[in-house]
């Protein structure tokens, strides 16, 4: 199944950093499931140790008490390994590391997730740089594929996921606190 805005989000249980304190208890399994009752920022970047994808991780995570706010959780992924992942959660952000990131990263080695979400690019088998919001009953709400040099907007995304929080017609340029269309 492909990911289709309005429908299920497509299933996944992938090995993840959650809860690790060190490489020997690396690999939890994070499934979609998990997330049942709650908003879900789920976003694939391209390659660890690169350029632009640090600076979307550690965006995310220094506004993550943000989404929180609005019962939010986030979850990145790469076709990386969790080893990976773990080795750039431990380098400091001085030298183009992740440290201190507040959320999983999850390893989609298989490349199956990042198939499904549409965003593999099958040549070079990383994936491109996806975002998608899911609600809480796994419903795929939003979702947005930019260039490999075009780093997403936090501002933007928590804008996107307070919209779709209101349940009703945002119009263009729609900020928090802003009236809502009315249908006549």
């Amino acid at each position: 199944m492909l990911a289709q805005v309005g429908k299920p989000a497509p299933d996944f249980k992938l090995p993840s950093t959650k809860g690790a304190t060190g490489a020997k208890d690396l690999g939890k399994e994070v499934a979609l499931s998990g997330y049942r009752g709650k908003w879900l920022v789920f976003f694939f970047y391209p390659l660890d140790f690169t350029f632009v994808c640090p600076t979307e991780i550690t965006a995310l995570s220094d506004h993550s008490d943000e989404f929180r706010e609005f019962d939010t959780e986030i979850l990145g992924c790469s076709t990386d390994s969790v080893h990976s992942h773990w080795a750039w959660l431990n380098t400091p952000r001085e030298k183009n590391g992740i440290a201190g990131t507040k959320y999983p990263l999850v390893s989609d080695f298989t490349k199956e997730t990042a198939r499904a979400y549409g965003v593999l690019d099958e040549k070079s088998g990383a994936a491109q740089r996806g975002l998608f919001i899911i609600d809480p009953e796994g419903v795929l709400k939003y979702a947005v594929v930019t260039d490999d040099n075009v780093g997403r907007s936090v501002a933007e995304t928590l804008r996107v996921l307070q919209a779709l929080q209101t349940g009703g017609l945002c119009p263009a340029e729609w900020k928090p606190g802003a009236a809502l269309l009315q249908k006549t």
